[in-house]
């Protein structure tokens, strides 16, 4: 359970640390920030998310560059196909009830179903450690 507990705390550290690069970049950004600060959020929560899980959920240990790099790339992939599950699960609850309700229950689903399933992906594709 300690597992668990060690990841949602650290799925919501990387949420506050997108949203905190976001704000800032919004904050200083001379012009049309909306893009830059998504980058910019996306690519530092990754990065606190990535460190996190591959230490302290997975226990990797770094190998070499190139295993490195297969694993950054694998991890990216399995986050991107997770988050398109959680948006078409929140996208559908909204078309199908239309409630804000719906909408955020459909998001919390999709939530719990892609952190489940990015678990499951990244322990046997990414993190292959016998450890976990």
């Amino acid at each position: 359970m300690r597992l668990a507990a060690r990841y949602v705390v650290f799925a919501v550290a990387s949420t506050v640390v997108n949203f905190a690069v976001q704000e800032t970049v919004v904050q200083t950004a001379p012009t049309e920030p909306l893009a830059l600060s998504i980058l910019a959020g996306t690519v530092a929560g990754f990065a606190v998310k990535y460190v996190l899980d591959k230490k302290w959920i997975f226990f990797d240990d770094y190998t070499s560059h190139e295993s490195e790099i297969r694993k950054i790339a694998l991890y990216g992939m399995f986050s991107v196909l997770t988050t398109a599950v959680f948006w078409c699960f929140e996208v559908a609850f909204w078309s199908l009830w239309r409630t804000e309700f719906a909408k955020y229950f459909g998001g919390a689903l999709g939530l719990a179903i892609g952190y489940i399933s990015k678990y499951a992906l990244d322990r046997r594709f990414v993190f292959r450690s016998e450890r976990t």
